[in-house]
């Protein structure tokens, strides 16, 4: 995938850490790129646009053991 296939960019900065967050669209379809970048060093995630739903809620459930609810 190259740029040109980018639908869609968020960054979110924590501490020292780096978190791209990116839309990206090719033959197979849909598919979110989460790459983690500490100091230079980056690591990548792909997850299918298709089990966003699925992947958003597992980390809204964590979310919500972290704040004690």
């Amino acid at each position: 995938m190259d740029n040109n296939d980018l639908l869609h960019t968020e960054k979110i900065l924590a501490d020292r850490k780096t978190f791209f967050l990116d839309l990206k669209e090719n033959a197979r379809g849909k598919v979110v790129k989460i790459t983690e970048d500490v100091s230079g060093n980056r690591d990548t995630i792909m997850v299918p646009a298709e089990i966003l739903g699925d992947f958003i809620a597992a980390l809204s459930d964590i979310k919500a053991t972290a704040d004690g609810e």
